[in-house]
């Protein structure tokens, strides 16, 4: 492997860059006209325009981001997190132009990111899913699956895509005629596909998830777990790992599943098991496989010392993993808070523009994944997500006692950030002393928060 095209942006693009680099490998960057000025392409050995600021006609144009690779003479990809990287299109358009994809397959990617697909094999493993449904062909089908299920809350779910579009909440029988049609109109303009199913809505949930890495030569291996339970409008806002206040026998049993299902649909990559851990009934539910890289990847790499990006390289060079699973060992606590080019105040409305002051913190235990320096503009056409702020200390504790000093040392001028927002949760006495559920920041959190700030 001797060059590879990365086909992202933003944070994510300078990490991919750095690995690289690290490999010994020339990284050639495919860029929007809108990001011909970013780190990103500062850092890369070559760089090629793909199209117009517009994600539509470059980051998410198949077509682009491999005639970009074949012209810059790439002999790999790497599609980051977003964007193309679980489209079994722009697999399968990899693997006809002889690119190696650094992922799985297009036939694994197909068999593991349909939720529905995933789930059916889950079920099959003995994998608890949730007495759900399957597809839902259409609105009659809703309402009696519904009275089947006969367990309210319900939770009715897009099947092409994650991210909370086309999730709806129905509390009772009257909820599923409004709440069908918005979220299968939701779902059809966010995946092109408006294909939902229903599952029982667990109340106290925490998000758990299984960090997977897996070569081409069987070997499988968990990374342990994070628990991502901080959440808004479920997107996740901070990381950390491993789990806490969770039993031993229920992290054992997440974790082995995790593994029984990669190994089961014969993946190689990285990928993440997403469970939901029902905090009243000590259960879990298995919810989907994402088939790449994620953004919190970092706290997962900061407790074992596994550098998962280069990996991926390695495992789509067909080398076996560097590692086994008895050598998988996690230290201490790690944490990571999502900086968003974001007022808060105004509701979280992203905030685009320049940045004239940029110092970040630094430090023993303490990590920063960014694409900001002083200079650089953030632009207004993508996900406002600008740094990742990474701390990595003994204990839960300490870790969260270095955020707070790391974040307090973080100085941006020229653009509102959520930094604030953070220094306030990592205050908060129910964050540092009690495992919080998915609802907590939404409900809890911010409500009283804008009490306060009022």
């Amino acid at each position: 492997m001797r060059s590879i095209l990365v086909a992202n942006r933003g944070e994510i693009a300078v990490r991919v860059i750095r690995a690289c680099f690290d490999e010994g490998i020339e990284s050639v960057l495919a860029v929007s006209s809108a990001d011909v000025d970013s780190l990103a392409a500062k850092l890369a050995d070559r760089v090629t325009v793909i199209g117009p600021a517009a994600a539509g006609e470059s980051y998410l144009s198949v077509e682009r981001i491999v005639g970009a690779a074949i012209n810059a003479n790439c002999d790999a990809l790497h599609p980051g997190y977003g964007f193309l990287s679980e489209r079994p299109t722009l697999v399968a358009a990899c693997e006809e132009n002889g690119i190696t994809f650094i992922g799985p397959s297009a036939e694994i990617m197909r068999r593991s990111g349909d939720k529905l697909a995933a789930r059916a094999v889950a079920k099959s493993l003995g994998i608890p899913t949730g007495v759900g449904s399957h597809g839902l062909l259409d609105l009659e089908d809703a309402l009696s699956c519904a009275a089947r299920l006969d367990s309210y809350p319900l939770l009715l779910k897009a099947s092409a895509g994650g991210g909370g579009r086309g999730m709806t909440i129905l509390r009772s029988p009257e909820d599923i005629t409004a709440g069908y049609s918005r979220s299968s109109a939701e779902a059809e303009r966010a995946f092109g596909d408006g294909t939902l199913y229903l599952e029982p809505y667990i109340e106290q949930a925490r998000h758990i998830e299984v960090q997977i890495l897996a070569d081409q030569h069987g070997n499988v291996c968990h990374l342990g777990e994070r628990d991502c339970s901080a959440q808004r409008r479920y997107q996740k806002i901070i990381e950390e790992a491993p789990s806490v206040g969770l039993s031993e026998p229920l992290i054992t049993a997440v974790r082995g599943a995790a593994v029984k299902l990669c190994s089961e649909l014969k993946y190689f990559g990285a990928a993440t098991v997403e469970f939901l851990v029902d905090v009243k009934r000590e259960t879990f539910v298995f919810l989907e496989i994402n088939a790449r890289v994620q953004v919190e990847h970092p706290v997962t790499e900061e407790v074992t010392g596994i550098d998962i990006v280069r990996e991926q390289i390695r495992i789509a060079q067909n080398r076996p993993l560097s590692f086994t699973q008895d050598e998988v060992i996690i230290t201490g606590h790690a944490i990571e808070c999502r900086i968003n080019a974001e007022n808060v105040s105004e509701d979280f409305l992203p905030t685009p523009g320049k940045i004239i002051e940029w110092v970040e913190p630094s430090g023993e235990g303490i990590r920063v994944d960014t694409y900001a320096f002083p200079g650089a503009v953030i632009p207004p056409y993508y996900d406002s997500l600008i740094a990742k702020v990474i701390t990595h200390a003994a204990d839960r504790e300490a870790a969260i006692s270095l955020m707070l000093r790391a974040l307090n040392k973080l100085q941006v001028v020229g653009i509102s950030t959520t930094a604030d927002l953070h220094i306030e949760i990592m205050n908060h006495e129910v964050f540092r002393t009690t495992p919080i559920t998915t609802k907590w920041l939404e409900e809890s959190f911010l409500p009283n928060r804008s009490n306060h700030a009022h």
